[in-house]
């Protein structure tokens, strides 16, 4: 213990670090657990001093994610969510191209304000009716409606938990005047949306299998959720309360921990769901392993270790690499390691590298770290790289090679286009 006491703080974080990589990979330990010793390790390795610890639980970003968590939840408890997603989704008609439009469309669209595993969730019933309807395989539509809930989550600030962890990440590194806002996200999110829809219109749809699956059960959370729909006047009520969290974000009138909080009490207080139902509706695996990755994203910074390794990642690409190289490079690193482990975890892990490689050739890191938000959300070409991916596999009757064989031109088709937009939005060299 003292060898390892007496070796350079750089050194020690990285060791942890690929201890902590291994094990969200492998998932020996829970993602939360592992998260929560990583924080604890920190300490005992002398890498940050225990008031450190656990503030990550007491960070404005978690009180976020609960807040949002609690909100999203009470549309889908009132029924308002599932009464938007089906009519909207029945207006596109009954074909199975504009049926697949129209389900990738208003997934997209309800997981840029909701959770995406919940969005998903929602309109899995509302899929296997209609295509019962229309005589059309179930699997023809499940996987386009996994996906697009995925993209869709790039879209906002909050479509996805984990989009906020860049920010956590340049606060950390002293950067908070580089945060990214509420909609900036869309530049980027809603060109890969378009391009994704597009690509499983004409190539993705072509890859797809035709099973059905007319025996499949809704999923018993989901029942729940149906059992407890209530009056008119909540969905109305639960309406105007996500409006007006939706609105008060978009403005920046008050903090966005703020908004999401005050929501979530008048859902509670208004009936839209229960005390109960708020406390379950939080994702706690989500919480724990965001709070414990702060400690481990600061010593990446405060030890050197994100220095050490831009300084032999830039090595590696030559000495002076172009921010398109990089850029690249750790997208497909965010891409390949997103296909198995959390999407939260692999942001937490490479947005502090990001950062470092920026600062090493000089550039912004914004852009870099855009290309690394964007591909860890692209978890498409493996059935456990996200939730809604999972959602799907038993409806849809999927084998993992679906995924493999569909998903896997999709992320091609958001490198390109991250490559080409990201680039013009946030300028590696502003001026």
């Amino acid at each position: 213990m003292e060898m390892i006491m007496m070796m350079d703080p750089a050194v020690k974080c990285l060791c942890l670090l690929a201890v902590v990589a291994i094990l969200f990979v492998t998932e020996k330990l829970p993602l939360a657990v592992t998260s929560v010793f990583a924080a604890i390790f920190c300490w005992l390795l002398g890498l940050v001093p225990i008031e450190q610890v656990f503030l990550g639980l007491a960070d404005s970003t978690v009180v976020l994610f609960g807040g949002m968590f609690i909100v999203g939840a009470a549309m889908f408890y009132t029924g308002l969510a599932q009464d938007i997603g089906g009519q909207i989704v029945k207006l596109f008609g009954t074909g199975e191209i504009k049926l697949m439009v129209g389900i990738m469309v208003i997934a997209a669209v309800m997981s840029a304000f909701l959770s995406n595993t919940g969005t998903t969730a929602c309109l899995i019933p509302v899929v296997i009716g209609i295509c019962k309807e229309a005589h059309i395989p179930v699997s023809r539509e499940m996987m386009p409606l996994a996906f697009a809930a995925g993209l869709g989550g790039t879209c906002t600030l909050i479509g996805t938990p984990p989009n906020i962890i860049a920010n956590v990440a340049l606060k950390a590194a002293g950067m908070g005047d580089l945060q990214f806002g509420f909609f900036e996200y869309a530049w980027i999110g809603v060109p890969i949306t378009v391009a994704g829809i597009l690509y499983m219109v004409f190539i993705g749809r072509h890859l797809l299998p035709k099973t059905d699956a007319d025996d499949f059960n809704v999923d018993e959370v989901e029942q729940e959720i149906e059992a407890n729909e209530t009056s008119k006047t909540k969905k109305i009520i639960c309406g105007m309360i996500m409006l007006g969290v939706i609105i008060t974000m978009a403005t920046g009138f008050v903090p966005l921990e703020i908004a999401a909080v005050i929501g979530a009490l008048l859902c509670v207080i208004t009936g839209c769901l229960s005390e109960r139902q708020a406390y379950d509706s939080i994702d706690w695996v989500t919480i724990f392993l965001f709070a414990g990755m702060i400690p481990l994203a600061s010593a990446m910074n405060t030890s050197g270790a994100g220095k050490l390794i831009a300084e032999y990642t830039v090595a590696a690409l030559g000495g002076d690499p172009s921010p398109y190289v990089i850029t690249a490079v750790l997208f497909i690193l965010a891409v390949v390691l997103t296909q198995f482990m959390s999407n939260t975890a692999s942001k937490a892990l490479l947005c502090p590298v990001g950062i470092a490689l920026a600062a090493q050739v000089g550039a912004s890191p914004r852009a870099v770290l855009m290309a690394i938000l964007i591909a860890s959300s692209c978890a498409f070409a493996s059935p456990v790289g996200t939730p809604p991916n999972t959602l799907v596999l038993g409806p849809g009757k999927y084998s993992f090679m679906d995924f493999v064989k569909c998903g896997t031109g999709l992320v091609v088709i958001c490198l390109v286009v991250s490559i080409a937009v990201i680039p013009v939005v946030w300028p590696f060299f502003p001026n």
